[in-house]
């Protein structure tokens, strides 16, 4: 709808929401601007819950007239919601204002898509889409390196922390009760115990004492893709090609089906070309004399070579 797009818009542009201004009996007591986050939530939680018809009131004038005030006032009921659900995903280590501005963004798809016709409140009805949000989050930022990419691995993630007590590994019984009680396979319980259980290195080693320590940077370094050998490979490349050409071209005939011949017309079996006996037969002249072709053209390309590069 695009009366909660706008809404969206506007609850989006700054990392916290900003105040709306009143409406009605809808009265909002928002600082100018929210300084902090705790000033943030102590706002929020002074915004008076609405009741069952005043939301029924407003989802159906949102979706009958797209209202945006409608929107605001729907979203900002239920933004102490969103607080209280983000604090349940702070084991994790993430920024609390960033669980909550996620948070506010499922809270508002949720808005967008609420039906009044259907007999539920809406604080039963976004709590799936905030949970959504924050768990698309949650795994993307907890390690730079995803942990959870199907299904199963994130049913995993998000309820192997509650089944394991301490920081021990578990037992196989433990795994095999896990995987009981989730529906998956043991080895993926083990998988991604394994995985929760590591974490982020850094590339780059930290100096002590003046010494640096070895890092996996220093593992990474691909010694082919040295700027000085890739130019020294494309030289060597232009040669073999354009500088061969300019080279065989400096030749008379004879002496370039010579070099050609011995040289140049290698078979598939890695065989050599004619021999000087069958190049002798070809020409009418004696082996001996072949040969002399054959290193006076080769020291002619030489020169030809040389001038190239």
């Amino acid at each position: 709808m695009n009366a909660v797009l706008s809404a969206d818009k506007t609850l989006m542009n700054s990392r916290l929401p900003t105040a709306p201004k009143q409406a009605g009996s809808f009265a909002l007591t928002f600082p100018a601007t929210v300084g902090n986050l705790e000033s943030y939530i102590q706002a929020v939680h002074r915004i008076p819950m609405l009741t069952a018809e005043e939301e029924q009131r407003l989802a159906r004038e949102l979706r009958d007239n797209e209202s945006v005030d409608a929107a605001r006032q729907l979203v900002m009921s239920h933004l102490r919601l969103v607080v209280s659900i983000a604090r349940q995903y702070l084991g994790y280590g993430l920024p609390h204002a960033d669980l909550i501005q996620e948070g506010n963004i499922g809270l508002m798809k949720a808005v967008k898509r609420f039906d009044p016709n259907q007999g539920v409140r809406l604080v039963s009805y976004a709590m799936h889409w905030i949970k959504a949000e924050i768990h698309e989050y949650v795994l993307k930022n907890w390690r730079m390196v995803k942990v959870a990419t199907t299904k199963a691995q994130r049913k995993l993630f998000f309820n192997l922390r509650s089944h394991k007590q301490g920081s021990h590994t578990f037992t196989p019984e433990q795994i095999e009760a896990v995987a009981r009680d989730l529906n998956v396979k043991p080895e993926e319980v083990m998988e991604m115990e394994t995985r929760m259980s590591g974490g982020d290195l850094a590339l780059e080693g930290q100096v002590d004492d003046g010494e640096e320590e070895f890092a996996p940077i220093a593992y990474l370094a691909d010694n082919h893709n040295e700027p000085t050998r890739v130019l020294e490979a494309k030289r060597q490349d232009r040669m073999q090609v354009e500088g061969l050409e300019e080279a065989l071209a400096r030749l008379d005939e004879r002496s370039r089906r010579i070099i050609e011949a011995r040289w140049l017309n290698v078979e598939d079996d890695g065989s050599g070309g004619a021999t000087l006996h069958e190049l002798a037969d070809e020409f009418g002249v004696s082996a001996e004399r072949i040969r002399q072709i054959e290193v006076a053209a080769m020291k002619k390309m030489k020169g030809a070579l040389q001038a190239f590069a």
